[in-house]
């Protein structure tokens, strides 16, 4: 399982994605699900991935095999002229990749699935960000939903839902997603640091900040106890039950 959140805010866009995978409680491991490619002053775009392994690294290989030399590869992410068409160039290679990994039916890929936010800027057009599902079709952020979640998801929905304002600025979006992983990761063990991060200032063409977060770094262990004291202190300020009401009521 995997956790990769996409935010969309007034000031840019803002990614961050764990790193577990597991086949058993035995055997876990670390992989990277944040990939990123660049033109400086044209284009910046990320990728997270979510799902069977293999298909969204095959999905991610032969994306960036094809970026390698665009001009014999076309098309490619760095030829693309909009988001909208590289949402369709990545929509249609993972339905490729899943396609042939099940045989041709797509009906029978339930083992073979996999998702991706993919999110950024080409020049001409604005900041966004895309849900791309295994059958290759997408959804665009919007002011209704300018976030996207793939992955184990439920967990960390809530403080997003109630938390997220498109006035915040990168540390207070970094912040906000930190609280949404440490309830994923508290929750599910399939879900873990370190946890990649990637921030883009709108029209920058480039990334602000891309860096990792470990476990034990004192920034991320002070969000994870403090959110943790002050949910303790919320639950304690909220008045008691009163039983007594509802013993006496006819229901």
């Amino acid at each position: 399982m995997t956790y990769c959140v996409g935010l969309k805010l007034n000031s840019g866009l803002v990614f961050m994605s764990d790193t577990r995978t597991n086949a058993g409680v035995d055997n876990i491991s670390k992989f990277r699900k944040m990939y990123t490619w660049q033109v400086p002053g044209e284009r910046s775009i990320v990728l997270m991935t979510a799902g069977n392994l293999a298909t969204t690294q095959t999905t991610i290989g032969l994306l960036d095999e094809r970026s390698k030399v665009p001009a014999k590869r076309q098309p490619s992410l760095l030829q693309v002229p909009t988001m909208f068409q590289a949402a369709q160039l990545v929509g249609r290679t993972l339905r490729e990749v899943i396609a042939e990994q099940s045989g041709g039916e797509m009906q029978a890929s339930a083992d073979f699935s996999g998702t991706m936010i993919l999110g950024g800027q080409i020049a001409g057009g604005e900041p966004t960000m895309f849900m791309i599902y295994p059958e290759g079709n997408f959804i665009e952020v919007s002011s209704d939903t300018p976030f996207q979640q793939i992955g184990e998801m439920k967990y960390g929905r809530p403080i997003l839902v109630r938390a997220y304002e498109p006035e915040m600025n990168f540390a207070q979006a970094v912040k906000l997603l930190l609280v949404s992983f440490d309830s994923t990761i508290k929750a599910n063990v399939s879900v873990a640091p370190p946890l990649d991060v990637v921030t883009y200032p709108s029209d920058s063409f480039t990334f602000e900040g891309r860096f990792r977060i470990e476990e034990n770094d004192p920034q991320y262990q002070a969000i994870s106890n403090g959110w943790g004291a002050a949910l303790r202190s919320a639950f304690a300020s909220l008045p008691d039950v009163n039983l007594e009401g509802y013993l006496d009521s006819d229901a």
